[in-house]
């Protein structure tokens, strides 16, 4: 069940805060993705956050585009991001696009130039590097610091019409070159690009920086309070410088919080387009990878992401999650939620010999015993059934009460078995068991004879369906995954592609369906490779972890 209890935390109090003094007497909150790659789970944390602590207290939250850099956005970016907003249960109360304050844009900066705040530079990125300083030392100012207002409007006006070429012009904010926060000295605000725009098309060649474009954004939107993650702290100054100079009428209150990280994948939007571009997975959706397409096609539900998201909470020291936590979430979901069944991913034959030939038994069997209104299905069962390679051994050690020559176990839903004979092949592999079933050990019926101490599953081998199971281990090998040669540590077993069967009544399983599959975990048919000829599962995670919240 989804708890979506509010805890508090230091933004909450800042909002009840400012609600109660009258400072504002609505919360406007926005989340502003740029649409350079497919979202991930940390920004389902910001999502959650922004859109609930606005509906809390009955206010706004915006879905904004911060398309300010057209040589690395694109429509399909921005399609998946609503489509990933709205699959995580939000929607927003207005859509907006950078690209839709361009012009003022550029108004607010004409006004810093007429006011000495700003000025065109000719010095190209590496020279202005170099002029910028240490964090030890102060930088240097640019030759091109005093020009006149009316060459600056000049050449500002140029840029805009097109006449300098990328990387020869920049407009930078006129701010402290010896200021000890290296955010402040003076920094590029505009540059030259000549490059198409998924939204404004070939009208603009000079683009406004994230630093800039970002606070007039929420001021031009009344946005009360400005959420973003640690690592923009440094940048608050400039954000209220932006918002000072440019004289918006509205003031937005910028907040950082602690970005999520989790164990064994990376968090950067730049990594992961490596991982796609390098064919390392199959796509933003692979279901290895920590975006939410990708997650939502392993078989994650929106309740779940939720539901961890609130429990992670928001704090502002930066911290690793284990993914295991994660993984928590998503069991406490599917738990009273998915069917049971039952699927052999490794098969081995099993054929019981006393069993009648020809014969199929229909056997009852309870849909999820959590959950009573749930049903029973029946599934059949016959002479030759398929249990698991791994539930059979020769030579046993001790405790091991699986199938071995001699031993007697229950079939799940069925009866007790015993193994007789072994059948190898020429390599000497064992390809098939010779079995024998007590007819009076019927599950259900009562018996109480004797007691077996193992338990499998299997499925009838002449009725069921072939099945594709795609198994999952961490894309990182553990403790790589901020290293830059990243690439170096994935994991060669994070995939492993098993052909197996499961029952015979999956055989109307649609994608996204969810099930457990007795022992091996909660598994979601595959909604990319799944095709009417062929299930594909993915299993979403094991059935026990040793993870306690």
């Amino acid at each position: 069940m989804e708890n979506k209890t509010t805890s508090s935390n230091f933004i909450r109090n800042i909002v009840i805060k400012d609600l109660e003094s009258g400072k504002h007497k609505e919360i406007i909150t926005r989340f502003p993705p740029e649409p350079n790659g497919y979202l991930h789970i940390g920004h389902a944390k910001a999502i959650v956050l922004n859109f609930e602590l606005a509906d809390e207290f009955k206010g706004k939250t915006n879905l904004r585009f911060d398309d300010t850099n057209p040589t690395k956005e694109d429509t399909e970016y921005v399609e998946s991001i609503k489509e990933d907003v709205k699959w995580l249960g939000f929607d927003w109360d207005n859509l907006y696009f950078a690209s839709d304050y361009f012009e003022e844009m550029y108004d607010r900066a004409v006004l810093l130039i007429k006011k000495g705040k700003a000025f065109v530079c000719d010095l190209n990125a590496e020279e202005i590097r170099a002029h910028r300083g240490t964090l030890t030392e102060p930088g240097k100012e640019s030759p091109y610091r005093n020009r006149s207002v009316e060459e600056n409007l000049d050449l500002f006006e140029r840029m805009r019409n097109g006449e300098f070429k990328d990387g020869v012009k920049v407009l930078r904010a006129k701010i402290d070159m010896s200021s000890p926060n290296i955010n402040m000295r003076d920094p590029v605000i505009y540059r030259i690009v000549h490059a198409h725009h998924h939204n404004t098309g070939d009208k603009w060649c000079i683009y406004p920086m994230y630093d800039y474009a970002h606070p007039l954004e929420d001021a031009i939107e009344d946005i009360t309070h400005s959420i973003c993650t640690l690592e923009f702290e440094d940048h608050r100054p400039l954000y209220d410088w932006v918002v000072r100079e440019c004289e918006m009428k509205s003031q937005p209150q910028q907040i950082e919080f602690a970005r999520l990280n989790v164990t064994n994948t990376v968090m950067s939007k730049r990594k992961l387009k490596l991982l796609v571009d390098e064919g390392v997975v199959d796509g933003w959706d692979d279901p290895r990878m920590p975006t939410i397409a990708g997650l939502r096609r392993k078989g994650y539900t929106p309740e779940a992401l939720r539901n961890f998201c609130r429990e992670i909470g928001v704090a502002k020291n930066n911290s690793v999650v284990d993914e295991q936590m994660l993984e928590h979430f998503i069991r406490e979901d599917l738990n009273s939620k998915a069917p049971r069944t039952m699927a052999v991913l490794k098969p081995l034959k099993v054929v019981i010999t006393n069993y009648p030939e020809g014969q199929v038994e229909m056997l009852d069997a309870e849909n999820n015993p959590d959950d009573v209104t749930a049903g029973t299905r029946q599934i059949p069962f016959s002479r030759e059934i398929y249990v698991e390679q791994e539930d059979f051994m020769e030579n046993p050690p001790s405790k091991y009460f699986r199938l071995f020559p001699g031993n007697e176990v229950r079939l799940k839903h069925a009866y007790f078995i015993k193994c007789e004979e072994v059948i190898k092949d020429s390599d000497g592999n064992v390809v098939e068991l010779r079995c024998t079933y007590d007819q009076e050990t019927k599950s259900g019926s009562g018996f109480t004879g004797r007691k077996v101490k193992g338990t499998l599953h299997w499925v009838d081998a002449n009725n069921s369906m072939p099945a594709e199971f795609r198994l999952y281990e961490p894309l990182i090998l553990d403790g790589q995954e901020e290293s830059d040669n990243f690439l170096d540590n994935i994991n060669p077993n994070s995939l492993e592609i098993v052909e197996g069967f499961v029952e015979l009544n999956m055989k109307d399983a649609k994608p996204q369906d969810k099930f457990q599959l007795f022992r091996h975990g909660y598994f979601n048919v595959d909604p990319k490779n799944t095709t009417n000829g062929k299930l594909v599962f993915n299993r979403i995670v094991s059935l026990k972890s040793s993870f306690k919240l």
